[in-house]
């Protein structure tokens, strides 16, 4: 007889511990394959599709679209045998390998030797929860990979290390019993790419505080429960303050139109800023820092991280361009642009999400001038950008209209005194003024 199989929320990483049944992919009385997504969940971070790690006839399904589930509840049992599963050829196997009934390991997944066994419940699968399935014997099917199971338990690890070209069968684990984590795939990446930065703190969602006050109900979870309780951190933790400048973008604006008269992608106005930042923060690395509380430490941070905030149907969202301090305005460009995208239609990773060091956000899209900016917690910074416009500006002792931005900068003053913060801004606008004072620094 087949045996009835059940699949919980896996951990999806970055600390969270829940998430939200957006979309079934499946439904009861489906063959699914091994690692087929099942299901597509919301978590505080981003949209995520849930692979099965079993093969067979789907049984159950756990909860509706919009319930919210915690790690390890049940998300849907499937009945793992040899007639529910897509007709194979059929292979001999050896008698080790215990026959075509005994559940294997499965490929990506593998055994959690990091928990005790535990004896799974076996039951007739049922056609519509009622009338028994006959399984008729088949031969036994060999695997279509190395024997052995790959000690992986985490979807979100296998899928970035199928997106990376990581094989995980040559990976040694580091966790428990050789479990391979996220962490030993990002070092396999290195090779291949920029290295991953360290993950920052995790993000707890805080419960939604009673209140007496009548009126519609919103609750306030997914990206808008993550979004109030990070920055309600960096409320609690921070010691912030804002220096501010206006500055002349006139030449700025110049220097763009002349980069894209001359073909090839188009620069935008957000990667030139970017570029500025990168050489700023290489000037003063104090504001690309972070502050370890538990030892009591400023972390100076090797690389920049650049995180651009973006407005989304599902809420803000920062998406954070890797090695920013290594690309120039055309791979930032294309980099803002490809994120952009996926923000827009919810394609978000987590790991897109996380690991910033340095934010810029900018609000003159919203047609504003100036803002006090919240802090992106755990970073030490974040530039503010307000519209461009046309001015009244002295310019060369003559009054004329310029293009004036307003330039806003919130820093921790734990990592640094006015004066760093002031001389980082200035730089910036400078740059901005005179897009030859970057030269010095390329």
């Amino acid at each position: 007889m087949p045996q009835v199989m059940e699949f919980k929320l896996p951990d999806l990483g970055e600390g969270l511990t829940e998430a939200e049944i957006v979309r079934w992919l499946v439904a009861v009385g489906d063959v699914v394959a091994i690692d087929q997504p099942v299901v597509e969940v919301e978590t505080a971070k981003a949209m995520v599709e849930v692979p099965c790690p079993y093969g067979g006839v789907v049984t159950a399904r756990f909860g509706e679209e919009g319930t919210e589930l915690p790690v390890g509840a049940p998300l849907i049992t499937v009945a793992v045998g040899a007639s529910s599963l897509p007709e194979v050829p059929a292979a001999p196997v050896a008698e080790a390998d215990g026959g075509g009934n005994v559940p294997r390991p499965l490929i990506g997944y593998g055994e959690d030797h990091s928990r005790p066994a535990r004896r799974r419940r076996v039951r007739p699968v049922t056609a519509a929860v009622s009338a028994p399935v006959v399984v008729a014997p088949v031969a036994p099917v060999a695997p279509a990979v190395p024997a052995g199971p790959v000690p992986v338990i985490s979807p979100l690890v296998r899928k970035l290390a199928k997106d990376g070209g990581v094989d995980l069968r040559a990976l040694k684990g580091s966790g428990p019993e050789g479990l391979i984590l996220r962490a030993d795939v990002e070092a396999a990446l290195a090779v291949l790419r920029a290295p991953e930065p360290a993950p920052v703190a995790p993000v707890a969602t805080a419960a939604a505080p009673a209140v007496a006050a009548q009126g519609e109900r919103i609750p306030l979870k997914g990206v808008r429960g993550a979004v109030a309780e990070k920055l309600s951190r960096s409320r609690r933790e921070i010691p912030d303050a804002t220096c501010w400048v206006d500055a002349d973008a006139t030449e700025l604006m110049a220097a763009r139109a002349a980069m894209n008269a001359v073909g090839g992608p188009k620069i935008s106005v957000l990667a030139l800023l970017a570029r500025i930042c990168t050489a700023a923060l290489a000037k003063y690395p104090e504001l690309n820092s972070t502050v370890d509380l538990a030892a009591k430490e400023i972390v100076r941070l090797p690389s920049v991280h650049l995180g651009f905030a973006a407005q989304t149907e599902r809420g803000l969202v920062v998406p954070v361009v890797r090695d920013a301090q290594h690309r120039n305005p055309e791979s930032l460009s294309a980099e803002f642009a490809r994120l952009t995208e996926l923000a827009r239609s919810g394609k978000l990773t987590p790991s897109d999400l996380t690991g910033g060091t340095f934010t810029l956000n900018n609000y003159g899209v919203f047609g504003v001038d100036g803002s006090t900016p919240i802090i992106n917690h755990p970073e030490a910074a974040m530039l503010g950008v307000g519209r461009i416009i046309d001015k009244p500006w002295v310019h060369e002792g003559q009054l004329a209209v310029r293009k004036v931005v307003q330039l806003s900068l919130t820093f921790d003053h734990r990592v640094c005194d006015g004066g760093t913060a002031g001389g980082f801004l200035r730089h910036v606008a400078d740059c901005v003024e005179s897009p030859a004072v970057l030269l010095r620094s390329l």
